[in-house]
């Protein structure tokens, strides 16, 4: 695939959270793009997952190890020198940051220190792109889309784990890899947020997709918690053609770039999770759903939405497919996973997108 330039081919690229839902995608992308992926992460959340069936340990450099150990992450930075780095590692569920705070800061926000510390002391590092999350924002369940320059902050431990994780890469950028002295350090840093992201491989708990699947095959109803809460919903090649746009403006021209970036979808994509149940049924072509909802249940943002004007004007990006699209490629992988090859349906699957959103 000659994408972005052919900036990522011959390149060293380290993924860390590779063997998660979007990193094991991400992965598979780069690799086709003629990458030399670096994986850094823990074991694969289960035997089901996209990393697993798509035998990702055989195709990249496979090394598990938790962000939070510093030693161990210089190491792998050390021996590999890699050029560029996507940071996806994290606990990345609302309703797990509950039962876990303090854990989820540690590894959301001092991980993501530790590896920009990493980045620092490589001089061969150059490009450093930072996911986050789109619940960084501070929330005031408001109907229109929040900007980059908006506030940062969360109600619950998840999302102001990501707030805060923001600030620190925000601190580092303007402390250690300011733009107006990129002669000096060399490096690019930014930080990318997307909406709630679906597609094949995702088995994670407590995710609309992974649940209404996980009922399906079992032939029970699909428990919904939250029938009217409101997201952006996008195909995770959508974010991921961002971060790697993204990834190729900051190794072309590194000083333009280093800030944060939104990468959601068009109005028609933003509906709620009850519509998500009922479109998915319809494209599987069998399930039945169960309110469950209750109202002393765990907070959970109603209402959260992305602007993405920024990444339209000064990037060129623009999402590619529409909600129904979205879920169609999805419930493809999900009703193909046990008996095609996973690597080919992925690749399949990219190539599709590629030519629907015209990409170059």
């Amino acid at each position: 695939m000659e994408l972005y330039n052919d900036v990522y081919r011959g390149k060293t690229v380290l993924v860390t959270g590779h063997t998660g839902f979007k990193g094991s995608w991400l992965s598979i992308w780069l690799r086709e793009m003629g990458a030399t992926v670096i994986g850094y992460a823990l074991d694969p959340y289960t035997d089901r997952d996209n990393f697993v069936l798509s035998h990702l340990d055989e195709k990249i450099i496979d090394i598990r190890g938790d962000i939070r150990d510093g030693e161990k992450l210089a190491s792998v930075f050390k021996k590999y020198k890699p050029e560029i780095v996507f940071h996806l590692a994290a606990q990345p569920i609302v309703r797990l940051s509950y039962e876990i705070p303090v854990e989820t800061y540690e590894v959301n926000v001092m991980g993501t220190i530790k590896l920009l510390e990493c980045i620092r002391n490589t001089d061969e590092t150059k490009v450093g792109v930072m996911i986050t999350t789109d619940k960084c924002y501070e929330n005031k369940e408001q109907i229109w889309g929040y900007r980059e320059s908006d506030s940062f902050g969360g109600y619950d431990p998840y999302s102001s784990s990501k707030g805060a994780c923001e600030i620190a890469i925000n601190s580092w950028r303007r402390s250690f890899f300011n733009p107006c002295d990129y002669k000096n350090h060399g490096k690019a840093i930014s930080s990318v947020r997307a909406g709630n992201v679906i597609g094949g491989g995702d088995w994670t708990k407590d995710r609309i997709i992974p649940d209404c699947i996980k009922a399906i095959e079992n032939n029970q109803a699909i428990e919904i918690r939250n029938p009217k809460s409101i997201r952006p919903w996008e195909h995770v090649l959508e974010p991921l053609s961002g971060y790697l746009l993204l990834g190729q403006k900051m190794w072309e021209n590194p000083t333009a770039y280093s800030e944060g970036w939104n990468f959601g979808p068009d109005p028609d994509s933003i509906v709620d999770v009850m519509n998500v149940a009922e479109k998915l049924i319809k494209i599987y072509g069998k399930g039945s759903i169960e309110d469950v909802s209750a109202e002393n249940d765990l907070h959970e943002a109603k209402l959260l939405l992305l602007d993405i004007t920024k990444a339209r004007l000064r990037l060129g990006w623009s999402p590619t497919l529409d909600f129904y699209e979205s879920l169609e490629m999805t419930v493809e992988w999900y009703r193909n996973y046990q008996n095609e090859n996973i690597y080919s349906l992925c690749v399949k699957q990219i190539e599709t997108f590629i030519t629907k959103g015209r990409l170059k």
